[in-house]
């Protein structure tokens, strides 16, 4: 096991050269010019060739990316340029807000997931089998931007005659009035550690909706990934030897049925979480919830290639650490994956 996981450590280095390479093409491929858009309508020719200049955009491609990766390989992933914050400090700052977003999304897809998908391959072709299969599809098919705009209306703004629904705040990850101790950028947490508890309960309030509209996607595919694969295995010879012995049903889906089920559903769950923390963007503005989603729509928007650079790379990072940990996962659901 130390071996495997030693083994696909050092396959990042590869990995993210090569991200590295095609990121730092693809961003300057883009349509727009990067001094322009940071100039907005102060631009003049002397302007825009002052900030190339200053930046290196007037250098050969070579040249920049060979500044750009030994700044990297210093630590140094630049700053941005209409902050002029470090992008490292920057993305350390609210990643925290991103990771609890993502978390709750995920515990949600997960917790209502995996018993729904479970059930509904228990009783294919009955009424919850319909309704679980109808309800994936509408999460899949409904956009999350739309889907978080609705849950705002009906839980936070209020619509006539359901105002009492609207018991939930609509954005933001904490009330502005209260006087919260900050220690880890982890609202809930903090709240915990400072025993500030009307401050931690307040910031999971604050998640709720984000949260649901953001693990919409996620319990979409959990739920259809978890029924199809215990369909398959309550099929198996094993599943029908083990009814046929006469043991007991919960000891049945606990040992054969979902031991076996969970191997693809922990990919799909790996996945998601890689996708999740990757910075739900849509979700993070519509809430104003000042993640690295949010941030990203504004690097985006403005062209600024250190921020796109330095938090697409932090991505790549934390999606292949998810991919080891479900790798590692497997070992544990499955023994035998632990001697490939």
């Amino acid at each position: 096991m130390f071996r495997f996981v030693v083994r696909r450590l050092l396959l990042l280095v590869p990995v993210l050269f090569g991200l590295s390479v095609l990121l730092f093409i693809w961003l300057r491929a883009l349509p727009g010019d990067p001094a322009r858009a940071l100039l907005g309508e102060k631009a003049t020719p002397e302007s825009i060739a002052r900030v190339n200049a200053q930046y290196g955009f007037d250098r050969p491609l070579l040249e920049q990316y060979l500044t750009y990766s030994g700044a990297l390989l210093r630590g140094d992933f630049g700053s941005s340029a209409i902050s002029g914050e470090p992008v490292l400090s920057t993305f350390l700052n609210r990643f925290p807000a991103t990771i609890e977003l993502a978390l709750a999304a995920l515990l949600f897809a997960v917790v209502v997931g995996i018993p729904l998908g479970y059930l509904a391959a228990r009783r294919s072709g009955g009424v919850l089998d319909f309704v679980a299969v109808g309800s994936s599809l509408a999460g899949v098919v409904v956009p999350v931007f739309v889907l978080a705009y609705l849950l705002k209306l009906v839980f936070a703004i209020g619509l006539p005659g359901l105002d009492l629904l609207a018991v939930l705040p609509a954005s933001g990850r904490q009330d502005v009035r209260i006087d919260a101790t900050h220690v880890t950028n982890f609202y809930v947490l903090d709240g915990i550690l400072t025993r500030e508890f009307d401050a931690s309960l307040d910031a999971a309030l604050h998640l709720v909706l984000p949260a649901v509209a953001l693990g919409s996607i996620p319990l979409a595919i959990i739920v259809r990934m978890t029924r199809a694969s215990v369909l398959e295995v309550l099929h198996e010879d094993y599943v029908r030897t083990a009814e046929a012995k006469g043991l007991a049903r919960g000891l049945i889906t606990r040992r054969h049925v979902l031991r076996n089920a969970m191997l693809p559903v922990t990919t799909t769950i790996g996945l998601q979480t890689g996708a999740l923390l990757a910075g739900a963007v849509l979700t993070e503005t519509v809430f104003a919830f000042n993640g690295i989603g949010s941030y990203l729509f504004d690097a985006i928007s403005s062209l600024d290639f250190a921020v796109l650079q330095g938090f697409i790379l932090f991505i790549a990072v934390i999606f292949a650490l998810v991919n080891l940990v479900v790798d590692l996962l497997y070992g544990v659901i499955d023994p035998r994956m632990r001697t490939r």
